[in-house]
């Protein structure tokens, strides 16, 4: 009996000693992973790279190669939106997401800001997914512990741990691409984290891991959360997507770690007018969704119908009261958060000239079939540059009068309608931005090129299409 209790005694002692390390391996860090993780999506592309030369941006039926590419994309709604870096999705041919409970699917882009590096993309799960929480980055601080969590070199859903190096670093990785107010970290960000979370100790997406330095040691960098998810908002507005019009002017308010989101103004006539919708509302809930930025406000109205009521839960002089918002068809001419301005209907050349006016800085005119032997054998046509604006982007490029658009953003310019068409391309998905386009011109017996900073601006709409 006695040699019992005593194995007994022993045994109750190993069992403890046990449960005190587990326990003790249940960090922070552990813990952080283990809540974010079922959020990440580790991305696969596949590409044709063209066998021409790349210097030549038309697209030819010569096929070439078949190129693989791996990024990482982080759940934003349980539908199957994620969000990822542009560059990691760009130009490619199909896009897989394979998360870490084994499950697969190939995904489709939906919209994109290229000035940001974000995009949207969307996979169509056979449950909802998870959505990744979402913290402040706004009161980070030097030497915080952060977590980044991707597809380096196609490992998936990789895991490193670092601090936070520095803040509001600008970055110029290419010719093309400059990023602002970026998160440097030591947490190791290697090719195939690109989009993917850097997270806190809380598990919350702190930053989206956009970059890493050339030959460096731990150098990396991360898009703060509270930037990324404007452009987030951007680009999943169910203007752009659905077509539809909730007619509400908002704007974040963070402070610390309290994020709301304020009605900031409210367009005449809009279903948020009609549902009592005002300046200085707090909005709290919308649908089922908590509201707590711009993404949730979004997301509550994506996929739903013309008509659909939605209850939403406001904030106002402390008490919290609920009103109805039914969706209405967008026409396309109330993106602007400032006031409309009525306008006399132009002819749809007019307009088009005016919008290259204002946003390439040129007027531009059709070259005639008598004159395409001044572009040579290597360009179909293309628009003779009639005029320059002093103050616009084309001469600040050095674009001159004379000389022939042949080539923008990848795509030949034989016609207003090419250039037109190319610069829609850029502007669906963003109600105000910056993108920068490469040009090709042909002055005299030369091909020169260079690259446009581009500002666009939501068109003013010439009633329903």
């Amino acid at each position: 009996m006695t040699q019992c209790i005593r194995m007994w005694s022993v045994l109750i002692l190993f069992t403890g000693v046990m449960t005190v390390q587990a326990s003790e391996r249940e960090t922070l860090e552990v813990c952080a992973v283990r809540k974010a993780l079922p959020s990440v999506g580790n991305i696969h592309t596949e590409k044709t790279a063209a066998s021409n030369s790349q210097n030549n941006v038309f697209a030819t039926s010569e096929k070439g190669r078949k190129v693989n590419g791996m990024g990482t994309g982080i759940v934003v709604d349980e539908r199957g939106y994620m969000v990822t870096n542009y560059h990691v999705i760009a130009d490619v041919d199909t896009i897989r997401v394979d998360f870490p409970d084994k499950s697969s699917y190939v995904a489709r882009r939906i919209s994109v800001d290229r000035e940001n590096d974000l995009a949207l993309i969307k996979v169509d799960p056979l449950h909802p997914l998870k959505v990744m929480p979402c913290g402040v980055s706004a009161d980070l601080m030097l030497c915080e512990k952060v977590i980044a969590i991707g597809n380096a070199f196609g490992y998936q859903s990789t895991v490193t741990v670092g601090y936070i190096s520095s803040l509001s670093r600008d970055v110029e990785a290419n010719d093309t691409q400059f990023y602002r107010n970026l998160i440097q970290t030591d947490a190791a960000i290697n090719p195939g984290n690109s989009g993917g979370p850097l997270i806190n100790l809380l598990g919350e997406v702190i930053g989206i891991n956009v970059a890493i330095r050339a030959g460096s040691n731990k150098i990396g960098f991360a898009i703060p959360i509270d930037d990324a998810r404007k452009a987030i908002a951007r680009l999943m507005s169910v203007e752009q997507l659905d077509r539809t019009y909730h007619g509400l002017i908002t704007k974040d308010v963070k402070s610390g770690t309290s994020r709301m989101l304020v009605v900031d103004g409210v367009h005449p006539e809009s279903p948020a007018a009609t549902a009592g919708l005002k300046a200085g509302d707090v909005i709290v809930k919308a649908g089922h969704l908590e509201v707590t930025d711009a993404v949730d406000w979004e997301r509550a109205f994506l996929g739903r119908p013309v008509g659909d009521k939605i209850e939403i839960s406001v904030k106002r002089n402390d008490k919290v009261e609920s009103v109805q918002l039914a969706l209405a068809a967008y026409t396309g001419g109330r993106v602007s958060i400032t006031p409309e301005i009525a306008i006399a209907p132009k002819s749809p050349s007019t307009v088009e000239d005016d919008r290259y006016w204002q946003q390439l800085g040129v007027k531009v005119s059709q070259l005639p079939a008598s004159q395409k032997a001044l572009v040579g054998p290597k360009y179909r046509g293309g628009m003779r540059v009639t005029e320059v604006r002093a103050d616009g982007p084309a001469a600040a490029n050095g674009i001159q009068k004379g000389d022939i658009l042949v080539g923008l953003d990848k795509w030949e310019t034989l016609s207003s309608d090419n250039m037109s068409w190319i610069l829609n391309q850029q502007q669906p998905q963003l109600t105000d931005g910056q993108v920068s386009m490469k040009f090709f011109v042909i002055r005299g017996q030369e091909t020169r090129y260079g690259y446009l900073a581009v500002t666009l601006t939501p068109r003013i709409a010439q009633g329903p299409n």
